[in-house]
């Protein structure tokens, strides 16, 4: 990255999206490493609720329709909720998580059958 680029770390509280990234508050909310201003206030939704409420609602309405039409047929149809499956009749369809913890790792589609 260019010196004076600015890094707006919206998922530090689940880790980071960046090496250089660590929660900050909305007190102390920017650092600077590299010449790289970092913004990573942790539960930046939480300073709006009420907007970040509605944000959220309106991006994934849509997929809760679907779900709600079409139940397990819409996770079968629709490659963004079948990569949401985390689990399925006992099974973990979730490949980052099966390898991290040494489980069984089954693929989603294999698992809604």
């Amino acid at each position: 990255m260019q010196a004076g680029a600015v890094i707006v770390d919206v998922a530090v509280d689940q880790g980071g999206c960046v090496e250089t990234s660590r929660p900050t508050t909305h007190t102390n909310p920017t650092y600077v490493i590299d010449d790289i201003t970092h913004y990573c206030v942790a539960n930046m939704p939480g300073a709006v609720p009420r907007t970040s409420t509605f944000a959220l609602v309106n991006e994934t309405m849509s997929y809760t329709l679907q779900l709600a039409n079409a139940g397990l047929d819409a996770v079968r149809e629709s490659p963004s909720l079948c990569m949401g499956l985390n689990t399925h009749g006992g099974m973990l369809t979730y490949q980052a998580v099966a390898d991290a913890y040494d489980l069984d790792y089954t693929d989603a589609l294999k698992a809604l059958g």
